[in-house]
């Protein structure tokens, strides 16, 4: 017997007990479905947070303070600030930003919202691409000269504190002090996840003398934390040499001791999320296999079965010139093509979970090649690997004891 007319039989075995097969390949079915939306998903996220990382550039740096241990004095100050954008301090720097943040109710006549505050310099808007606006336009220069009492506001806070009515020109009120709206926010704009929407931005220099007073233990006006925007992707190493350099001068900090700021640049958090999502992905995946593996096994116990009820056809055959390997082939493409149909039909039904979930939840999925063919290449050797023991089973019958199977 050849491939082609042993696959002919596989065939007509599998279709003369249909419902028994639909079953069997049921495992199959739902573990390469699970596979492909799972990855899907964790791919999804992958790029969603790759690409914001990327909008906002991998030459930004960032430097956070750190507090005294024993006093809670914050490190960084305005006066760092100033410092860093000197050129003569920092040349591979093209900008520096800063903010200063924290919690504050934000009335609006009987409406009120928590948010988060931020007290910033307009290059600091311009650094992290918080600068797309629907209405109005962002904070000045001339604002943070002279702490003027002005707020952009995000999407969200917009929409809870006025509905409908049109925002810029109103005053709300932060820590009893009025401030008049200049500008809304693009919706989700600038910000991992899109936090802004929660978030209400004032001149820094306001928020430090009216909202939040910290000072370092020196006595000057303390921020949060401080942007740095390289001149260029290939400079971000220099630059972080010279603002390292420049604060631990600024700081008193001598040789040995650790530092009181802390420095992240961009690629390196896009490094850490791509490795952590990968990994997140990696197990989403191992997780949906095993429904595969179940599959797998559904698929053996079933070719027993039929190994079982197929005892005298096997006899007949033997009987009339059937070598053992026209058996086990036989046998072993029954279970191959269980499988490749299964991981088929799981390949459709996969692919429309992953579109209804992108329209239920806003979502990106991202269906790959690779992931594709890895699934079909792991149902197909599901079957392979779960067929070899009823198909060596089948091709060592007797044909005489198989002929007296009743």
């Amino acid at each position: 017997m050849n491939l082609m007319e042993s696959f002919i039989t596989a065939l007509d075995s599998i279709m003369a007990n249909k419902m028994r097969a639909a079953l069997t390949m049921l495992g199959v079915i739902i573990g390469v479905a699970s596979v492909i939306a799972l990855m899907a998903i964790g791919n999804g996220f992958s790029e969603d947070i790759t690409s914001q990382i990327n909008s906002i550039g991998t030459n930004l740096v960032s430097v956070s303070t750190d507090y005294d241990n024993s006093s809670g004095y914050p490190s960084l100050s305005l006066e760092d600030v100033k410092a860093l954008a000197d050129p003569e301090n920092v040349p591979a720097a093209s900008a520096v930003g800063a903010i200063v943040q924290g919690t504050q109710t934000v009335l609006y006549g009987g409406e009120s919202v928590n948010a988060t505050v931020n007290g910033v310099t307009p290059a600091y808007m311009e650094i992290n691409n918080q600068n797309e606006y629907q209405l109005g336009d962002g904070l000045t220069e001339n604002d943070d000269a002279t702490s003027a009492r002005v707020a952009v506001l995000g999407a969200g806070v917009a929409s809870d504190l006025f509905g409908d009515e049109y925002p810029v020109g109103r005053s709300v009120k932060i820590n009893g002090v009025s401030y008049e709206v200049v500008g809304i926010l693009e919706e989700g704009g600038g910000g991992i996840g899109g936090f802004t929407d929660d978030y209400v931005y004032v001149p820094l220099s306001t928020a430090q003398s009216r909202l939040f007073t910290d000072r370092t233990r020196q006595g000057q006006k303390a921020v949060s934390s401080i942007s740095v925007e390289a001149a260029s992707s290939d400079q971000v190493e220099a630059a972080i040499n010279q603002v390292t350099e420049t604060l631990r001068e600024r700081h008193g900090i001598i040789y040995g001791d650790d530092d009181d700021f802390t420095i992240f640049d961009q690629s390196s958090l896009l490094d850490t999320v791509n490795t952590v999502t990968a990994s997140l992905t990696a197990f989403l995946g191992a997780i949906a296999a095993i429904s595969l593996l179940v599959g797998g096994i559904g698929i053996m116990n079933i070719m027993l079965v039929s190994v079982t009820e197929r005892t005298r056809e096997i006899g007949i055959r033997k009987a009339i010139g059937a070598f053992r390997r026209d058996i086990l082939v036989q046998f072993l493409l029954e279970s191959l093509v269980l499988s490749l149909l299964g991981g088929a039909l799981g390949i459709g039904l996969g692919w429309l979970i992953t579109q209804a979930a992108a329209r239920a939840f806003d979502l990106t999925m991202v269906i790959d090649v690779g992931t594709v063919a890895l699934s079909a290449s792991f149902a197909a050797a599901v079957g392979l690997i779960f067929g070899i023991y009823p198909a060596w089973r089948a091709s060592k019958l007797q044909p005489i004891e198989a002929l007296r199977y009743e």
